[in-house]
């Protein structure tokens, strides 16, 4: 199935007004919870690497029946940005995302998070850095309706170490999905004539399992749907129908991103087409 960014068919057209909370809510080195109906947000930095780079990650708390999105949101939604102040003096790196879950509401399917996450990343400092960050972000959350929320989170930078800022992060990078090894991972890749039809051949942990697969494509495209052809050995080899791509894509020289939710386990990687 093809989901389209743009179709955000149940978001109504108001933005939450962000309330910051007061002062002595926030850590040393993270702003103040951003809250609304749906859930709240901060962002946290650790301390500069010897390198100049900080770790940093946005914490997303959704309203408990409430969700939030990964970076392909599914039939509905809008994924989580950070674009940051120029005035910080900051580069931001990719932000990474841990193992989301498929939320069927009907014949909606999303793809996010309805408990607390961290959305780790790298901070830069250019030449002359300053002593805050300063980052407008932007995320969707839904229950029953789903709405934007937005805000301006500062982040005034220390030095001193906190144990438990650590602690968050650690545990941010260690729920990401895998990456790709000889007994999980992708075999081969195809994409069959005119763009409709995607031929995977996929290693399991599990040799009979019946993996969740997430093709994203295009911005703005996520594919979920597959036919299983053949499964043997720990390998399955599935059969993908793409649907509603951009008109006159062409495929040549792309990368798209695939996850594989396999028991316990997730994997991730990309499919590079020549």
């Amino acid at each position: 199935m093809s989901i389209e960014f743009s179709r955000m068919r149940r978001f109504i057209g108001l933005l939450l007004t962000a309330t910051v909370l007061g002062a002595g809510s926030a850590q040393a080195a993270s702003s103040e919870w951003a809250t609304s109906e749906g859930g709240r947000m901060r962002l946290l930095v650790l301390p500069a690497a010897a390198d100049g780079t900080r770790q940093a990650a946005l914490q997303i708390e959704p309203t408990p029946g409430w969700i939030t999105y990964w970076r392909e949101p599914g039939d509905a939604g809008i994924p989580p940005s950070i674009t940051l102040d120029p005035a910080s003096r900051f580069d931001i790196g990719e932000i990474s995302f841990p193992v989301p879950k498929r939320i069927d509401n009907g014949d909606i399917r999303d793809i996010g998070y309805d408990t607390p996450i961290a959305l780790p990343f790298t901070l830069k400092a250019q030449p002359v850095a300053s002593a805050t960050v300063k980052a407008n972000v932007f995320i969707g959350v839904c229950k029953n309706i789903c709405i934007p929320f937005q805000a301006d989170l500062t982040v005034t930078l220390e030095e001193t170490v906190n144990p438990e800022e650590e602690a968050i992060l650690a545990s941010a990078w260690k729920s990401l999905p895998e990456r790709e090894t000889e007994s999980f991972g992708v075999e081969s890749h195809r994409m069959i004539g005119d763009l409709f039809r995607l031929d995977l051949t996929l290693r399991l942990p599990s040799p009979n399992d019946r993996p969740q697969v997430f093709v994203t494509g295009p911005n703005g495209h996520v594919f979920m749907d597959y036919d299983i052809v053949s499964q043997a050995d720990g390998e399955l080899d599935i059969s993908m129908p793409l649907e509603e791509l951009p008109r006159n894509y062409k495929i040549a020289r792309k990368t798209w991103g695939i996850l594989v939710l396999s028991g316990d386990r997730a994997m991730e990687s990309t499919l590079a087409f020549d």
